[in-house]
């Protein structure tokens, strides 16, 4: 099912990548569902279909890499059996990110067995305030690298290098120069 992602190799668990640059929100306050929509829509290329029950699905290049889930037999409250209806799916770029991500016990990422053999974690948005903003960014960040084109991943990390050097050089330029 997601073998069709040839940009899996772009980041792992022991993340290398540029950081994504400081934006104007505090990147260590707690996760919102309202970051999920405003971080997945800010990706480049970001298209937005809907799912039966108007839940939002976002898609690059025609290949989702978050959406909202329906309430489904498979994700229950195992106390009351009912059908949780906050579940989000988040592509992963490896089999390897999805169990570190579902088997850290710190984590609110789990999967079930209608989930064996998908490169996805699932999260509940009851849930998602164990995340700061930051650690979701990186999430969906690496949700849109594991299905983007090669081409549109690379540019990506590109821009966020540059971004990162740029930052870098306007702070260095307000030093005070020689004695």
């Amino acid at each position: 099912m997601g073998s069709d992602s040839p940009e899996r190799g772009a980041r792992g668990p022991q993340d290398s990548r540029p950081a994504a640059p400081k934006t104007s929100h505090d990147a260590s306050r707690t996760a919102r569902i309202e970051d999920v929509h405003e971080i997945a829509r800010a990706m480049p290329h970001v298209t937005v279909e809907y799912g039966s029950l108007g839940n939002p699905v976002y898609q690059v290049g025609g290949k989702s890499f978050v959406f909202f889930r329906n309430p489904r037999p498979d994700a229950v409250d195992p106390e009351t059996g009912e059908r949780y209806d906050d579940v989000m799916v988040f592509w992963v770029p490896s089999e390897a990110d999805k169990l570190a991500l579902v088997q850290d016990r710190t984590t609110p990422f789990f999967t079930t067995p209608h989930f064996d053999g998908h490169l996805s974690v699932l999260l509940r948005g009851s849930h998602l305030g164990r995340l700061t903003r930051q650690e979701l960014a990186e999430i969906i960040e690496d949700a849109w690298l594991s299905r983007a084109s090669r081409r549109r991943a690379a540019a990506w990390l590109e821009a966020q290098r540059l971004g990162r050097t740029a930052a870098s050089g306007q702070a260095g330029s307000h030093r005070a120069s020689g004695p």
